[in-house]
């Protein structure tokens, strides 16, 4: 029996967003893996991911999207590779308020590459730091080889979430239809 007919996996560093998005756009109750932090010295908040999240949605057409979200832990990063399979695509959540933004985005991508080759980047959490610009995401597109769809969301807001869920799909259309 099929389950759903796309899966979509949520990626990211602790605290980027990643079970708030899903949270924001499921249909249905968000089964949750979240546990008490005891990696305070990482991010501030008070529950994190340690398994998967896992939402749905229909889009147009009854489409059912699953919808996984990833510790953002590296040590639960042997974890990555199994949610990872059989996905239409990742949506790359990057904190824009952490110290360096740019290097979590760029050690991210470069693991999640290896998983999956369509990706989607969603800069969140722009409200929060004033000592950096947005403009370091143009430099950094401008020296990629790849240019990757990017967008500055809010993964509490549906219509943010639901621009990157659109994103990915009609990325995988247009680049990966054979």
């Amino acid at each position: 029996m099929i389950l759903q007919q796309y899966k979509i996996v949520f990626a990211g560093a602790m605290g980027a967003g990643k079970s708030a998005a899903i949270k924001t756009i499921s249909q249905i109750d968000v089964l949750s893996t979240e546990a008490l932090n005891t990696d305070v010295a990482a991010h501030q908040k008070n529950l994190t991911t340690v398994g998967i999240d896992y939402g749905e949605i229909v889009l147009e057409d009854d489409i059912k999207v699953g919808l996984y979200g990833t510790p953002g832990q590296e040590r639960f990063n042997f974890m990555w590779g199994v949610i990872c399979k059989g996905a239409l695509g990742t949506i790359l959540l990057i904190d824009h308020s952490i110290d360096d933004p740019i290097s979590a985005l760029e050690e991210y991508l470069a693991t999640f590459q290896e998983m999956s080759n369509n990706i989607i980047i969603g800069i969140t959490h722009v409200d929060e730091k004033t000592t950096q610009t947005t403009s370091i995401y143009r430099d950094w597109q401008q020296k990629q080889s790849h240019n990757y769809p990017l967008f500055f969301v809010d993964a509490r807001v549906k219509e943010d979430v639901l621009l990157m869920v659109d994103a990915l799909i009609a990325n995988a259309e247009v680049n990966f239809a054979h």
